[in-house]
């Protein structure tokens, strides 16, 4: 089977993974039969944990494996979910594969997951301290969208840093269903707790704004 990455992709790549703290695990779901971009989904991930000896992959099957998919709430394939150093489950979900522009904010994830310092300012991360309610944020995305990436960096870094959020990127054109559910028509479409929206690539302080009206 033909590498998805080139040469020059995979060396930036691998540049840019050195900095990985910590040992971390991706967990995908996939399913027999109909099942788009799963293959394509696992090729992709294994393609990138072979440039990081830091990074592992299990592939489980939603169906045999459904309470383990039950454990992280995946009930969508592809989907995979990303584990810190200690195995936890943090909250960091893709539905989908993270192709295209998403290679960003899955590297973004892995080196944040890892133990890479998230910078933001003391105000903003007391306030992502102060979320106590249950939080589900949604990041609708398509791969060919240059500034859905930073909205899913967002949501996951929100979910790394706070136990009560999660944050889901969703590849819009893979869950049609989903996202005629939730009125997608432009992306990166947020969807915070099925409920409350915002458009666009926002900064971390309207996720926040959203968050603790609710």
């Amino acid at each position: 089977m033909a590498k998805l990455f080139n040469d020059d992709v995979r060396t930036q790549i691998t540049e840019i993974l050195a900095q990985t703290k910590n040992p971390i695990q991706l967990v995908l779901f996939t399913k027999e039969g109909v099942c788009p971009t799963c293959q394509e989904t696992q090729q992709l991930l294994e393609e990138v944990c072979e440039t990081n000896e830091k990074l592992t992959l299990s592939v489980k099957s939603i169906e045999t494996d459904k309470a383990l998919a039950d454990t992280y709430g995946v009930t969508m394939t592809p989907s995979f979910v990303i584990l810190d150093s200690k195995g936890v489950y943090k909250g960091v979900k893709f539905n989908g594969i993270p192709a295209g522009h998403e290679i960003n904010s899955l590297i973004s994830a892995l080196l944040e997951m890892s133990g890479l310092t998230i910078h933001y300012q003391e105000q903003v991360l007391n306030r992502i301290n102060s979320i106590e309610k249950p939080i589900n944020i949604k990041v609708f995305v398509t791969l060919s969208c240059p500034h859905c990436a930073g909205a899913v960096q967002n949501a996951h870094r929100l979910a790394m840093l706070n136990p009560n959020i999660e944050a889901e990127m969703i590849e819009a054109q893979t869950f049609q269903e989903l996202s005629t559910k939730h009125n997608v028509s432009g992306v990166p479409k947020i969807v915070i707790n099925d409920q409350h929206e915002l458009v666009g690539n926002q900064p971390i302080e309207a996720f926040l704004e959203k968050i603790e009206r609710i």
